[in-house]
């Protein structure tokens, strides 16, 4: 482990110049845009709850609620009756057909989300779902179900029995945030929290389409941060994401969760700080900082930590009200994208209610490493107007797209070096909740932007809940 230092290429200016790392995109590569193309009801009654401000429906770590494969999309809910359903359709259809695949959900805990996952090696769809720092329930469809679509009926015969275990394969007794991986030899790994918030590791699990295999916890929950008003001993690393570009590597940002309040200025705010960066070459089983330097072996002795040198990409201490599980992207040269979001110093350089001051003057930010290898960011002029997050895609022309919560839509374009950051779509007349779950498998493929979203309601009354489609610039 080494002393934590912040790198030298990582101290972005809050707002990038406009000749600052400006793209390579032909002058013919058409800029932003998005057409609304059709909305489509996945369930007129789905289960409705705030839970941690959100909805376990819609929360924007999801990977995948949604996702497409081999001309149809798929996506996962709970109903009214807290039944776990999972939906298809043949994309451009506009119905779905839903099976119900064994469980109902157990608490009023929005964490407790169905993600999804596609095993291209025996064309499995497999889902984890419903868990917060517990046991979850596991459930895997039978082989070529997602190979064969149109020739083989969508029925809950199709789905195996619910598990608490991955194929026999017992992980933890504290599991939360699963999200599923495909990796470029279409083996199936998740990923996972080990642990509690403010004390837990990331871990890796790995499906190679006869056999889950525990691959290891690979970040830290040790080491001791400290602030300008105290310090901690144990936290834990959120993560934006976790996506293979097109050459394989395996990519991550991350914000860090204190344990101790005491590195705050004010116990209102969140103990978040600091948006770092890593990347694995060899399917998740080394981890290297923005230099290349190993920090950490999943499975080992020597894992991801707060002190390791090289992690952080965007300095940032604990009084912003800083968001976890953000989002992220990789462009199509696979370099690294994110979007995180803070309020601003010039608001002020302390938070004490980290919903209201983020709802009042939370903003977002574009973070991405340019083909230079520098890191930059440009600050979205969208205000959040929620406490919540943004979701990133970037479409064939690698321009990005931030959805925000309400299902609001900005854009920048590469030609500009992200630095014309526009509203595209206002979300009028969606009516939702507030964080969206985007399709990420869905843009390279047909070039249509789709997300899911649960329509507002109160309490505990059920409410709508919709995917929308964009098309994106052809």
């Amino acid at each position: 482990m080494r002393r934590r230092t912040v790198l030298a290429t990582a101290l972005l200016s809050a707002v990038a110049g406009p000749g600052l790392g400006a793209g390579t995109a032909r002058a013919a590569d058409p800029g932003p845009s998005v057409t609304p193309t059709g909305t489509t009801t996945l369930d007129s009654q789905a289960v409705f709850f705030v839970s941690y401000d959100g909805l376990v429906n819609n929360n924007a770590f999801q990977k995948n609620g949604l996702l497409t494969y081999k001309g149809y999309q798929y996506a996962a809910w709970y109903t009214a009756d807290r039944n776990a359903v999972v939906g298809r359709r043949a994309l451009g259809a506009t119905t779905w057909s839903t099976v119900k695949v064994g469980h109902t959900l157990r608490y009023n805990d929005s964490h407790n989300v169905i993600s999804m996952g596609v095993s291209r090696i025996d064309g499995r769809l497999h889902l984890n779902m419903d868990s917060h720092s517990d046991g979850f329930t596991y459930v895997k469809s039978v082989a070529g179900l997602l190979d064969n679509p149109a020739g083989l009926s969508w029925t809950t015969s199709r789905f195996g029995a619910t598990m608490s275990t991955l194929d026999g394969l017992t992980l933890t007794t504290q599991f939360t945030y699963p999200q599923f991986i495909a990796t470029p030899e279409g083996r199936l790994q998740l990923s996972y929290r080990v642990g509690i918030s403010g004390n837990g590791r990331n871990a890796l699990a790995e499906y190679d389409g006869s056999t889950w295999t525990a691959l290891g916890e690979w970040t830290s929950s040790t080491g001791t941060y400290t602030s300008e008003h105290g310090s901690s001993t144990a936290r834990n690393m959120y993560l934006h994401g976790i996506d293979y570009d097109r050459g394989g590597r395996l990519h991550s940002f991350f914000t860090w969760r204190e344990q101790s309040n005491a590195v705050m200025c004010n116990s209102g705010g969140i103990t978040n700080h600091d948006t770092g960066y890593v990347y694995s070459d060899d399917r998740g089983r080394t981890w290297r900082n923005n230099a290349g330097t190993v920090v950490g072996t999943t499975g080992g002795s020597d894992r991801v930590s707060v002190t390791d040198a090289g992690l952080v990409v965007d300095p940032l201490n604990p009084d912003h009200s800083l968001m976890n599980q953000e989002s992220q992207f990789t462009d199509s040269a696979g370099l690294p994208h994110a979007i995180i979001s803070y309020v601003p110093g010039r608001f002020g350089q302390c938070t004490t209610n980290y919903v209201a001051n983020r709802t009042a003057n939370g903003r977002a930010f574009h973070v991405r490493k340019n083909s230079s290898g520098t890191w930059q960011k440009t600050e979205i002029p969208v205000p959040l107007n929620s406490s919540q997050r943004t979701k990133l895609v970037l479409d064939k022309y690698d321009n990005a797209y931030a959805i925000f919560p309400f299902g609001r839509i900005a854009g920048a374009s590469k030609a500009s070096g992200y630095t014309d950051w526009k509203l595209l779509y206002d979300g009028s007349g969606l009516n939702a909740f507030g964080e969206v779950v985007t399709d990420e498998t869905r843009v390279a493929q047909d070039g249509v932007l789709s997300f899911m979203y649960q329509e507002k309601s109160s309490g505990t009354t059920p409410s709508p809940l919709h995917v929308v489609d964009f098309r994106l610039p052809a």
